[in-house]
């Protein structure tokens, strides 16, 4: 798997909601109504991405949540990351 070029990643984002590209991650930030619920969050976040086997960093404050995308392998963003993305958009969505 290869990095994405940053051509590639603007174009990524834009198929997503609240997606940013920050020191070589792709990164959203979410607010839940309070702790128990971002907790759920990250447990469905972790399902899915368990399945994809493709680990976010992921770090909570409360009823906030930041997920950070990266793949270690290729050094910089790839499909998968976009692919994990869209699900967790899906899930927050939900």
């Amino acid at each position: 798997m290869h990095a994405l070029t940053i051509e590639q990643i603007n174009e990524g984002l834009e198929q997503l909601s609240d997606w940013v590209y920050e020191d070589n991650n792709i990164v959203k930030k979410i607010e839940t109504i309070d702790f128990i619920q971002a907790i759920g969050v990250i447990v469905r976040i972790a399902l899915e991405a368990e399945k994809m086997n493709h680990h976010p960093t992921i770090e909570n404050t409360y009823n906030k949540i930041i997920i950070r995308l990266s793949t270690h392998d290729a050094s910089g963003i790839t499909e998968k990351d976009f692919a994990l993305a869209k699900k967790i958009d899906n899930l927050v969505s939900e």
